[in-house]
């Protein structure tokens, strides 16, 4: 099975000094990016991608520290800060002579592209965040034996040392363990496509620790920091999202609608991976959200 997306054309493109990022482009048309989740690379839009290429310019980047995008060492805790991985999507997108454009992310994705419409809201112009919450609501909602779903993300907030040696100590069975749990339809994830996750995903251990390390500490500087000053997302919001609350006993929308006044939210009955387990459905959403004005 192919590791690239059938007609996309690829390129590393320089965002930040000593980091450059595998993308896939094609289409014409208005652009859009689209940010992979964990523990996945671009790989996982290739039918929303293909889908949207149709009337669409569609960029699809492995994320700093992922896929085949360069993995820059952490050094003072901010090198995999969303502030940081938006940045790198907003030089991205310019360097490909887009200076304004849609932007959905899934899980990991989600929260750069939701860091990205609150610092840069004149280039983000519609923005979708697939199955998360906002870090500082992430951790407000993870209480008591329920937290115990989230268990990677207090295992990741450790301090450097520990978390990667574990990890790496048996990386197929760590990060296969939440290709299998949070996948309503495992054919939606062929082997082919399976194996290259992992394979990406064994490559970057370090980098991929960084990234959920941020998101204990100077993620959630950044969030409270805006939360504070009643910034808000200014563009058009959509969120699709399993039904968490249900289980963990909160209401998403309601949380959402804190940060975006001009909300779209619903929920799914598809796994986590819903741009490969439903992908008509992700990619229905996204031109129903660019069609607003």
């Amino acid at each position: 099975m192919s590791t690239t997306i059938p007609g996309f054309t690829y390129n590393r493109v320089p965002v930040a000094d000593g980091v450059s990022l595998n993308a896939a482009v094609s289409g014409s048309g208005s652009p859009i990016v689209l940010l992979h989740g964990f523990p996945q690379t671009h790989l996982m839009w290739r039918h929303v991608a293909a889908d949207l290429a149709v009337d669409h310019t569609v960029i699809c980047p492995d994320l700093r520290g992922y896929g085949a995008s360069d993995k820059p060492a952490e050094t003072d805790g901010s090198g995999y800060a969303k502030r940081t991985m938006a940045a790198d999507v907003v030089a991205l997108a310019r360097a490909l002579g887009h200076d304004r454009f849609a932007l959905a992310g899934h899980d990991r994705g989600a929260l750069v592209a939701f860091r990205a419409g609150l610092d840069h809201p004149g280039t983000i112009t519609h923005l979708a965040c697939l199955d998360v919450l906002p870090t500082l609501d992430m951790w407000d909602v993870m209480h008591g034996v329920t937290a115990a779903v989230g268990f990677h993300l207090y295992l990741m907030a450790q301090p450097p040392g520990l978390p990667e040696q574990l990890i790496a100590a048996a990386p197929d069975a760590f990060f296969g363990h939440f290709l299998d749990l949070w996948t309503n339809d495992p054919s939606a994830i062929p082997a082919g496509i399976r194996t290259a996750y992992l394979d990406a995903c064994r490559a970057a251990v370090p980098s991929i620790v960084a990234d959920y390390r941020a998101s204990a500490g100077i993620d959630v500087t950044h969030d409270r920091t805006d939360r504070d000053a009643g910034n808000r997302l200014r563009m058009p919001v959509a969120v699709l999202q399993q039904d968490w609350g249900a289980a963990l006993g909160f209401d998403a929308a309601a949380l959402w609608s804190a940060w975006a006044p001009d909300l779209r939210h619903a929920t799914v009955t598809c796994g986590h991976f819903m741009a490969e387990e439903d992908p008509a459905a992700v990619a229905k959403t996204l031109r129903e959200l660019v069609a607003t004005r």
